[in-house]
């Protein structure tokens, strides 16, 4: 290879290198988004087992909850076989009115929802939803394409099978939208366990929905209330 040829080479990959910015979430720009977490819906997921992924779409409506976050609902067809909304969310979220499309696929084609997303002023959108190749993926291409940072919970979403999934996922990537675990979305809005809220009132979230790391801390809990260390232990 020439020395004009690794110039130019060395040149660009220092122009992606410093063209990289790291987009992060800011609680206080943000609206969570819920799409069409319905209760037939969630018979079509089979990338997931299903207590997993009852676990993370409960998740997903708590982080609103958990970070005061303006929140909109969207079911498709409720009355049909779809289903309605499981009555954890929307007992979680008895003031927010569900918006209810008729047809409309995408809900980003329902003006009701445009104009609820809008009302909301936030300018990065949180969304999660039954199926991620149509559901999540087309309403988040969309709101891309309007002017939103977009930030899909993989762990919230889920469709018919791991490679509709990955392909969906891929996607949404390659377009631009930031497609996260449902953790490293609450990490990010939090950013500092000292901050408000932080570790009172994210701990007890992790705990009940992320029990890896919920019993870590109660271990921890016994083990500084209790302060017997066990002969062997490391020093």
């Amino acid at each position: 290879m020439s020395f004009l040829r690794i110039a130019l080479v060395l040149t660009c990959l220092s122009l992606t290198a410093s063209a990289f910015k790291f987009t992060r979430l800011d609680k206080n720009n943000s609206a969570l988004l819920i799409v069409d977490h319905q209760v037939g819906l969630f018979h079509l997921v089979k990338d997931m087992p299903a207590p997993v992924f009852r676990n993370n779409i409960l998740a997903h409506a708590s982080i609103g909850k958990a970070f005061d976050l303006p929140v909109v609902i969207s079911s498709s067809a409720p009355v049909g076989p779809n289903g309605p909304l499981p009555h954890e969310i929307t007992d979680m979220y008895p003031d927010v009115k569900v918006i209810q499309r008729a047809g409309e696929v995408n809900a980003m084609d329902n003006s009701e929802f445009r104009a609820a997303v809008a009302a909301t002023g936030k300018k990065q959108v949180i969304i999660a939803g039954i199926m991620t190749d149509i559901c999540t993926a087309f309403c988040a291409l969309s709101l891309l394409e309007a002017g939103y940072e977009v930030f899909a919970n993989h762990d919230a979403s889920g469709t018919n099978s791991k490679e509709a999934a990955d392909a969906a996922n891929d996607r949404m990537r390659a377009a631009g939208i930031h497609v996260l675990s449902n953790t490293a979305i609450v990490a990010d809005l939090m950013r500092d366990w000292r901050s408000d809220p932080g570790a009172a009132t994210i701990l007890p979230y992790l705990d009940k929905f992320f029990p890896e790391l919920g019993f870590l801390t109660r271990a921890h809990r016994a083990a500084v209330e209790n302060g017997t260390v066990i002969p062997g232990e490391i020093n």
